[in-house]
């Protein structure tokens, strides 16, 4: 099973040979074996990587994040031909039923609002409005509580003119988090041989990722509560290492301690079991711990 997230962030070749991916920078080779890569994230325009070495990665189901100019994330690779795609699961992924959809989506913004409530107490703020406003959601989100409770709770944990459309630091931050969350996501979907584009709730036809979307929505006060600890001008290098390391923050998921990475892996697998083999009811609880994120998990180069 994958685990290490491998950062390149300095002119480098990256190349592939005996089943282990070699960085060479102007100091020093650097060698990883290719089934402890989850993510290889490129975080710099000035790395070169090899055919080989992107195609090893895709058939070991490792994801490769792009940044640009600006260090954002641009793009990322997804495997065309996973092993355990099928034409049966892809067709069953086409028709799932409205009612399971939104059974789904309903416990999955339950847990959302439920984080951010959570983040906004561990932040010390005031959470009546936001439980008041969590008590009046009913199924499928119908009345858009979701879209409510986003707009108070981050003029809550950010600032009361905070607006999250806006260019700052913050958003640039929150949005780099995003991305990350949103590829891990992606793996994972890939892997268990289903399309990122059918999602249960965002149905954005330019999209390639709407079920990437729908599934990551419970962990994104994660990367809020981390943000909103931190105090910075710029979206610099430290606060995209800090943020990745967030794949290595401990936390609950259903009840069991595990790290962010491990928990987005369970939860894709729990939400396309139900959505494949329903059941009457369907849950998703997270709960964040106060656990620094293990370094050792990250290479960095």
């Amino acid at each position: 099973m994958s685990w290490r997230t491998v950062v390149i962030s300095q002119h480098a070749k990256v190349s592939y040979s005996g089943r282990k991916i070699i960085v060479q920078t102007k100091d020093a080779t650097h060698q990883v074996p290719i089934d402890d890569i989850q993510i290889l994230l490129v975080a710099t325009t000035q790395a070169v990587l090899t055919a080989s070495a992107i195609t090893e990665l895709s058939e070991a189901g490792a994801k490769i994040i792009f940044t640009g100019k600006d260090g954002n994330p641009t793009c990322e690779t997804i495997a065309d031909y996973p092993g355990n795609r099928s034409l049966a699961s892809i067709q069953q992924q086409v028709e799932w039923g409205t009612g399971l959809k939104e059974t789904l989506w309903t416990a999955i913004i339950q847990a959302k609002i439920a984080m951010q409530i959570q983040c906004a107490q561990l932040l010390g703020k005031d959470i009546e409005d936001l439980t008041t406003e969590a008590d009046a959601m009913v199924f499928a989100d119908r009345t858009n509580r979701e879209a409510v409770i986003a707009r108070k709770y981050f003029q809550l944990v950010f600032d009361k003119d905070f607006v999250r459309t806006e260019y700052s630091p913050i958003n640039a931050a929150l949005n780099y988090g995003y991305s990350l969350l949103l590829s891990a996501i992606n793996r994972e979907i890939v892997c268990n041989g289903y399309l990122t584009q059918f999602g249960i709730h965002h149905h954005n036809g330019v999209s390639d990722f709407n079920l990437g979307s729908d599934l990551m929505e419970p962990f994104r006060p994660v990367i809020d509560y981390w943000v909103a600890h931190q105090k910075f001008n710029e979206l610099t290098p430290d606060v995209k290492f800090g943020l990745v390391e967030l794949l290595n923050l401990e936390l609950e998921y259903n009840g069991q301690i595990t790290i962010l990475r491990n928990a987005l892996t369970k939860h894709v697998q729990n939400c396309l079991k139900f959505m494949t083999t329903p059941k009457e009811e369907f849950e998703v609880k997270v709960v964040m711990t106060h656990e620094v994120p293990n370094n050792a998990l990250i290479s960095h180069v």
